[in-house]
């Protein structure tokens, strides 16, 4: 993947706030190069590798409660581009009309197999379609809601250089964030407010200090988070 040129950016993200992520970007071509072949080489071979546990988990989520076995959700990735996001489903139908767009710890939106894939992050799977489509990639930001990134500050604008990725290091070190939200009178509010911009400091500290080989060493951290 190549970075598009400054004056091609959406005017929002053309600021001095980004500025500084941009030109760090901009020198590191061979690993944005090689993120995006590991991208593609590895999705493709761990969907075919995984397919038969995705066959079964689609399956098992059937048996157990009535709705589709994937959930969509718009999500923002590179340049603000908007998309749909695959995972598999881990809540009740229509769950976004019933509460909030984040999850809390003993939400009972969440079904009995939603539950158990949640823990081990089997939920994600199904991203293997967008890492391949370039719509996102292994490690990177986690994407947002339109609602939530409408609520960016002017530098968190610069996460959006890079595609929305699976997993990062925000991700590991909230990767309890369903806990911090479970006493959350406005579970919304303390997200933006509090969770948000928490996440932020670290996705810019990896923008800021992004390598193809850090994305490796993040990929195997976060397989020893998981477990």
């Amino acid at each position: 993947m190549m970075l598009k040129s400054w004056d091609k950016l959406p005017d929002y993200m053309r600021s001095e706030e980004v500025k500084p992520y941009y030109d760090s970007l901009s020198k590191k071509k061979l690993s944005l190069i090689l993120k995006r072949i590991f991208d593609v080489l590895m999705s493709m071979v761990l969907f075919i590798l995984l397919s038969p546990v995705i066959i079964i988990l689609s399956i098992w989520i059937k048996l157990d409660s009535k709705g589709p076995v994937f959930f969509r959700q718009v999500r923002i990735t590179t340049y603000g581009r908007q998309f749909k996001i695959f995972k598999f489903r881990t809540m009740v139908e229509n769950a976004e009309a019933l509460g909030s767009q984040v999850t809390s710890q003993n939400d009972m939106r969440v079904t009995r197999v939603g539950e158990k894939i949640r823990k081990v992050r089997l939920d994600e799977l199904p991203q293997l379609i967008n890492i391949f489509k370039g719509e996102m990639s292994f490690v990177g930001t986690r994407p947002e809601v339109p609602r939530y990134v409408k609520q960016y500050v002017p530098e968190m604008y610069a996460t959006l250089l890079l595609p929305a990725g699976v997993t990062s290091e925000a991700s590991i070190e909230y990767k309890d964030e369903d806990k911090l939200l479970s006493d959350a009178a406005n579970v919304d509010e303390v997200y933006v407010k509090e969770v948000l911009p928490g996440k932020m400091v670290w996705n810019l500290k990896g923008i800021r200090e992004f390598s193809f080989l850090k994305e490796i060493k993040i990929l195997f951290k976060t397989i020893k988070a998981v477990f």
